[in-house]
């Protein structure tokens, strides 16, 4: 697992990121180096950074914000069944038995921000293999009906680098939060 070492936040989390309330509670699920946990933690949200890379959750655990935990996610039970997050972030990262728990985690009003590689990535490099590769239009499948669309990208991407993704922002309505959410966020 490289963990994300190096890398800048994600052009869609960025872009996204302006949806949540001040003093939000982010869920980082398979976190790595905690590139989108640092993000979120600096902007004042308290979040939660989830991997089972032991090295980067303990690098983690001294970040003010940040409440880290080293779990295996796909041996191991859901760690955070009964909870619910202002914003659930996924990034390259596919555990397919995971969508139901994770979808379930957003709580009202708040924000599901999800970007994996999809099928036709294997032309571009890894992963290449099915198994973790999205099939056509499954992230909407997954949102679809529990949480609202707020955008939706898949497709060839050439930056950072070449790949296929697929790529969703939804979040869970509630009636205060449609009538205060700007639907076209700033991009940064």
């Amino acid at each position: 697992m490289d963990g994300h070492q190096g890398l800048a936040a994600s052009p869609w989390v960025l872009r996204w990121a302006p949806l949540l309330r001040p003093g939000s509670r982010v869920l980082d699920v398979a976190c790595g180096s905690g590139r989108h946990a640092r993000l979120f933690a600096a902007a004042g949200h308290a979040v939660t950074a989830v991997d089972r890379d032991a090295a980067a959750i303990a690098a983690l655990a001294t970040v003010p914000g940040i409440s880290a935990r080293c779990a295996d996610l796909e041996g191991g039970p859901w760690p955070y069944g009964g909870q619910s997050f202002d914003a659930v972030v996924v990034t390259n990262y596919l555990h397919r038995p995971l969508f139901a728990a994770l979808v379930a985690a957003v709580a009202p009003g708040g924000v599901f921000i999800y970007e994996t590689f999809a099928v036709g990535n294997e032309r571009h490099g890894r992963p290449s293999n099915p198994d973790f590769l999205l099939r056509s239009g499954e992230l909407l499948e997954v949102v679809r009906p529990a949480l609202d669309v707020v955008a939706y990208e898949a497709g060839f991407f050439a930056q950072p680098k070449p790949a296929v993704l697929q790529r969703v922002c939804a979040r869970r309505g509630s009636a205060a939060d449609s009538a205060q959410t700007a639907l076209f966020p700033s991009n940064s």
